[in-house]
């Protein structure tokens, strides 16, 4: 294994799995607040603003995401603004997980009953005081799930980044395997890492869905 111990590989696929976790909160957060823009205006009354928003979510959900690194990385670079593999991996992946979540969230407030939206503006609230107040909290119960079984989808895409050059956890994994003439041995804990990551999540998604439906 070269100069590297079992342990040292361990270590450095550690932090690499730091930094896929970082990555992963950093776009899940940020997707979520302009996934909530987003969702705001495809439900919108106005017919310009729906199809802005829907044109927004077709094109991210439509293109590959490594696509969408290569633009993000190489267009800001074109353009004469020098960006990092970190700042392009982080604006690429949260532009992606917006898309989604909102496509995901329209499909949960527009499951919500119309008489819904009907009692509320009986009450004099306008379209946003009835999203807030009302719609909102009802579609919350629904849209749990399948929010958190979709940052699983997330995490999995940090693994793309690693064609730009950003160190996560597949790329530290590829170095390491170049470096210790190990790659069976290091891909191995490199899909153990993503599958601590993931699999509590898919199973807190499943119990989220049983228990929801259940109470419901």
């Amino acid at each position: 294994m070269s100069d590297f111990t079992f342990w040292d590989v361990v270590r450095n696929l550690l932090t690499g799995l730091q930094w896929t976790l970082a990555l992963s909160l950093v776009a899940f957060i940020g997707g979520g607040v302009i996934g909530l823009l987003v969702l705001v205006l495809r439900i919108a009354k106005g017919t310009l603003t729906r199809h802005v928003a829907r044109t927004y979510i077709e094109l991210f959900q439509g293109t590959p995401l490594l696509m969408q690194l290569f633009l993000v990385f190489f267009g800001v670079a074109l353009a004469g603004v020098e960006i990092s593999p970190w700042m392009a991996a982080a604006i690429a992946l949260t532009l992606f997980t917006s898309a989604y979540l909102a496509e995901i969230w329209r499909g949960c407030v527009e499951a919500i009953p119309h008489g819904q939206w009907e009692a509320s503006s009986s009450l004099a609230l306008n379209r946003l005081e009835q999203l807030r107040y009302v719609i909102l909290p009802q579609a919350l119960r629904i849209a749990v799930a399948p929010t958190v079984g979709f940052s699983v989808q997330v995490i999995k895409g940090t693994a793309v980044t690693s064609i730009i050059g950003f160190t996560e956890l597949t790329k530290t994994g590829g170095m390491l395997a170049n470096a210790t003439f190990e790659p069976f041995m290091v891909y191995g804990l490199v899909a153990l890492g993503y599958f601590l990551l993931c699999y509590p999540l898919s199973l807190s998604a499943r119990y989220l869905e049983r228990r929801l439906h259940a109470s419901a």
